[in-house]
């Protein structure tokens, strides 16, 4: 298969699987003419990689769980411990998320959103909003 081929059908552009060559995450067969020439197995990755990454995972976390995936030798209490801590830092980002949204909706419901000058958002901003 050649990258569009291949792009179709993991469902990534073609720049992501040139990125994840560029890394040394797949590595496709290059014909005398240095056209890529991809195999089903680098297809598999590929769709691996895309379903990691729509997790969230940052791409060491999938150069971990590929490594994972292609040893027949892992424990599944490695490829756990790798998805528990990228669930950790997704409820981080979560509790952070929640807070910001609280602040800003007490912000906006505390502003008159008139014609007057006063604006308690632009003032907390400021860092010189009333404590």
């Amino acid at each position: 298969m050649n990258i569009g081929d291949v792009a179709e059908r993991a469902g990534l552009p073609p720049k992501t699987i040139r990125y994840y060559e560029e890394i040394g995450l797949v590595r496709p067969l290059r014909s005398t003419n240095g056209y890529r020439s991809f195999q089903e197995s680098d297809l598999h990755k590929l769709t691996f990689l895309g379903r990691a990454r729509a997790l969230g995972f940052s791409i060491e976390d999938c150069r971990t769980l590929l490594g994972l995936y292609e040893d027949d030798t892992r424990e599944s209490a490695q490829v756990k411990a790798v998805a528990e801590e990228h669930l950790g830092e997704i409820d981080r980002k979560i509790t952070e998320l929640q807070a910001m949204r609280a602040t800003l909706s007490h912000l906006v419901n505390a502003c008159h959103g008139d014609e007057r000058p006063d604006c308690p958002i632009l003032e907390d901003l400021s860092g010189l909003g009333a404590d």
